[in-house]
């Protein structure tokens, strides 16, 4: 196991705009404060969401697209520089009328209503190309 110590260097509670993009709102956010790395949980309710799968033994994200309102039930994430710009790396478990759950790794979704509570450390993370996995990790 990799690992490191972070600290923590500010915590914020933030409401995203509704129509704006889920994930690029998080990113946004963290471009304007200068965060570099951070740990992120949040919740609402989005319009419409693209999730992707990542196929391991093909080494690349197979995507659904899902045109109809959707509860967050649980997101949770890690911002980190990818090509020197903030990366919000996001997972999500959405919920449609009837209860079934939706889940994986969330590439796009037009907010409804979001509510983040965001975690930033001192120390930078960046991701780097991984010949294993053929993923962009950090550590």
């Amino acid at each position: 196991m990799n690992a490191r110590a972070v600290t923590v260097s500010e915590e914020y509670l933030a409401r995203l705009e509704h129509g704006a993009d889920w994930r690029e709102e998080i990113e946004e956010f963290c471009a304007r404060k200068d965060i570099e790395s951070a740990w992120f949980n949040a919740m609402g309710a989005v319009q419409d969401a693209e999730i992707w799968f990542y196929d391991q033994d093909d080494q690349e994200y197979q995507s659904v697209t899902f045109d109809e309102p959707l509860e967050v039930a649980a997101c949770v994430g890690n911002v980190s520089l990818l090509d020197g710009e903030p990366f919000a790396h996001t997972h999500a478990v959405l919920s449609r009328r009837s209860g079934q759950s939706l889940a994986g790794h969330l590439d796009s979704a037009t907010v409804f209503a979001g509510e983040v509570n965001l975690r930033a450390f001192d120390e930078p993370l960046e991701r780097a190309h991984d010949d294993v996995t053929d993923l962009d990790l950090w550590l």
